[in-house]
C-alpha cells in the first residue's frame, strides 16, 4: 500500500516542553486511522506540522510524497479544523465556489459538493443563518475540493446531529474505498471504534498504543464481561457454577481474562438446559483509552 502520510521519530518543544517525542506515524491510501488522546496530548500539534503550519525539531516527515507545507503537498491535503469559520454574509454556494477558484478549479462542481455533505437544500442561504452542524458540512465540503489524496479532520463531527454522524462516516468511508487517506482525530470514541480502521493513541506527547481495535484489546487484556440471564428458577444453580457470579438487574454478571473466555464460554453452555441468554461484553474502545492513558500516568 502507498504511504500518504509517514512520520518517523518526530520530535518538538516549546520553551523546553516536549510537545511531541518520538513519534512515528504511517496511514497508507485507503486507510482510516483515528488520532486519539486527551486535550494536550499532543494531536494538535502533530497536525500542524503536517500541515506544514509549524516545523519539527526533529525527525522524518514524508506528505504524500513531499515535505510539509511543499507546494505538492498543499495541493493533495485537505483539512478541516474542530471549529471551522466562514464569511457569515455568502451563501454556502459562494463559499464554496469561491474556494474553488481559490484552487484553480471551476466552481460549477461547487453545487455537487454540496450535495455531497448534505447542503443543497441550503446552498443559498446565507451562511450567517447556519446551525453549528451545517457550518461544519461547509468545512467538510472544502475539505473535499479537489479530491484529496490525504484528509486531515480534527473532530469532524463536532456539532453533527446523529444522522449527519452516520453520514459523514459513510462519506469517509467511499473517500477511502477510492483510495483517499484519512486522519481524524476524535474524543467521540464510540465513533470512531466501528469507523475506522486503526488508532493511535497519543499521552503526554508520545505514542503509547497503535493497532487495530481487536490488536490493542490483546495487548491491554482487560477483561471480557458477561451478563446471563437464567430461565425461571435456575438462577442459583448458575451461580453455583459461576463462582464470582455477582446478581444485577434480573442478571448474572460475571468477567473473566481474555485467555480465559473460551472455558468460561464452555462452562455456560454445559448449563444451557437453564440459562435463557447471554451476552457477552468486550471490552469497549473506551476502556481501552483509559487502559493506556493511566499506564502512561495521565
Amino acid at each position: 500500500m502507498t504511504s500518504m502520510l509517514t512520520i518517523s521519530q518526530l520530535t518538538k518543544a516549546f520553551g523546553g516542553v516536549k510537545a511531541l517525542s518520538d513519534v512515528s506515524v504511517n496511514v497508507a491510501a485507503g486507510e482510516r486511522v483515528a488520532l486519539l488522546g486527551h486535550n494536550g496530548a499532543g494531536k494538535s500539534t502533530l497536525m500542524k506540522i503536517i500541515l506544514g503550519l509549524i516545523t519539527a525539531d526533529s525527525g522524518e516527515i514524508s506528505v504524500c510524497g513531499a515535505t510539509p507545507g511543499h507546494a505538492s503537498a498543499r495541493a493533495k491535503v485537505a483539512y478541516l479544523p474542530e471549529n471551522a469559520t466562514f464569511h457569515s454574509a455568502l451563501t454556502g454556494l459562494e463559499q464554496i465556489s469561491y474556494y474553488m477558484r481559490l484552487r484553480n478549479l471551476s466552481p460549477s462542481g461547487a453545487m455537487d459538493l454540496l450535495d455531497r455533505v448534505g447542503l443543497s437544500f441550503a446552498a443559498k442561504r446565507r451562511i450567517g443563518t447556519y446551525s453549528k452542524g451545517m457550518r461544519q458540512r461547509i468545512g467538510l465540503a472544502q475539505a473535499l475540493i479537489g479530491h484529496p489524496s490525504l484528509l486531515v479532520l480534527d473532530e469532524p463531527t463536532s456539532g453533527l446531529d446523529p444522522v449527519s454522524r452516520r453520514d459523514f462516516y459513510e462519506l469517509l468511508d467511499s473517500l477511502a474505498a477510492d483510495g483517499a487517506a484519512v486522519l481524524l482525530s476524535s474524543h467521540a470514541l464510540t465513533e470512531v471504534e466501528a469507523r475506522t480502521d486503526r488508532l493511535i493513541i497519543l499521552s503526554g506527547g508520545r505514542v503509547v498504543a497503535e493497532g487495530t481495535l481487536n490488536e490493542l484489546r490483546r495487548e491491554a487484556a482487560l477483561p471480557v464481561a458477561m451478563n446471563v440471564t437464567a430461565l425461571n428458577g435456575y438462577d442459583t444453580d448458575i451461580q453455583a457454577a459461576l463462582p464470582g457470579a455477582i446478581r444485577a438487574e434480573g442478571m448474572l454478571h460475571l468477567t473473566c481474562a481474555q485467555d480465559e473466555k473460551l472455558a468460561t464460554l464452555a462452562r455456560i453452555t454445559a448449563l444451557q438446559g437453564k440459562v435463557a441468554d447471554l451476552d457477552v461484553i468486550p471490552p469497549s474502545l473506551e476502556d481501552i483509552y483509559s487502559h493506556f492513558s493511566r499506564r502512561d500516568g495521565q
